[in-house]
């Protein structure tokens, strides 16, 4: 089956055409775009097959599972993960960036699949495809609605059990300077597709249930309103927004370079998109908690954005806590 997935994956001009045709035609479909916007799926309702693609979007809480997985991780060590650190804010310091979505992969040691971590585990948004991902994602990309388009970024995690958290999470002086860079490139983003660009919400928290405890995640809401055939050109504007700002950094281009030498590993599907277009409205997810199945078991991607005032060991730790699923 794995041949009939790679069989259907589409390069980024083929993608983009295939979207706007079936948008203009309002007809439902689900994408599935890499990080680099290089490649990824389009599959129209019919084209869809449960035995290895599955997704879901906002679903109920399935119901809790009384046995614990084991879960050992074994990340990279914090030397590794220091000498990245350290090209990304000498880089910085450079002003070749404000803001370097740093991440890596974790090792992991578990008796769950692919297939029972998606069925298992409860998130906003979720992905399966056979042999290769399952994404258990809380950070949507751009939603649309009534023509109106939004996007929630999300930049700053502390853990839940912390006395103060939120209070903590909000008064802290780095976390506050990067999610107003990630609010202001998301801005500029959508303010190449829509018009009366603008910030709805800012800084607010959600609670998010992993199977290490709970987090608080604080993220920003902008919207504005897309032209009136925007139906006919959903793959131009998908992609025009590409990659998502809050897993690269800004500015894009140059930061899509620091994140190459300083990562050394091949983030593929990670950190791209998915999203489902019902014939009239769209919603899509930024593909974070993020497990992919390599030839000698299951890695965990994970990271976070650095700025000119990050700490490597705190910014470590952020790493290291993000390697969860949301198991119910």
């Amino acid at each position: 089956m794995i041949s009939e997935i790679k069989n259907t994956e589409l390069e980024r001009n083929d993608m983009i055409s295939k979207m706007n045709r079936l948008g203009a035609a309002r007809e439902a479909f689900l994408f599935v775009i890499d990080y680099r916007a290089k490649n990824g799926f389009v599959f129209c309702n019919d084209e869809l097959n449960t035995d290895f693609v599955r997704f879901s979007l906002h679903a109920e809480r399935p119901h809790s599972n009384a046995e614990k997985p084991l879960w050992n991780t074994f990340p990279v060590s914090m030397a590794d993960y220091r000498k990245a650190f350290e090209y990304v804010q000498g880089q910085i310091c450079k002003g070749n960036s404000f803001l370097v979505n740093l991440t890596k992969p974790t090792r992991l040691e578990t008796d769950l699949t692919l297939e029972s971590i998606f069925e298992k585990s409860h998130a906003a948004y979720k992905l399966w495809l056979k042999d290769r991902f399952t994404v258990l994602s809380p950070e949507c990309f751009v939603r649309i609605e009534n023509g109106r388009i939004s996007s929630f970024p999300m930049k700053g995690t502390i853990d839940a059990a912390i006395p103060d958290a939120e209070n903590i999470i909000l008064n802290d002086y780095k976390e506050k300077a990067e999610h107003a860079t990630i609010v202001d490139l998301i801005r500029n983003d959508l303010s190449m597709v829509a018009d009366r660009v603008e910030v709805k919400r800012y800084r607010y928290i959600d609670r998010l249930k992993t199977n290490k405890g709970d987090l608080f995640q604080v993220s920003s809401e902008i919207s504005g309103i897309l032209p009136q055939n925007y139906h006919e050109n959903l793959g131009d504007i998908i992609f025009r927004l590409l990659p998502a700002g809050s897993i690269s950094g800004a500015p894009k281009p140059k930061t899509m370079e620091i994140i190459e030498t300083a990562e050394a590993y091949e983030r593929g599907y990670y950190t791209g998109i998915f999203g489902y277009f019902d014939g009239e409205n769209l919603d899509s997810a930024v593909m974070i908690r993020f497990v992919e199945q390599q030839n000698d078991g299951l890695i965990f991607k994970s990271g976070g954005g650095i700025t000119s005032l990050s700490d490597c060991e705190k910014e470590y730790d952020e790493l290291l806590r993000k390697v969860y699923v949301p198991l119910c």
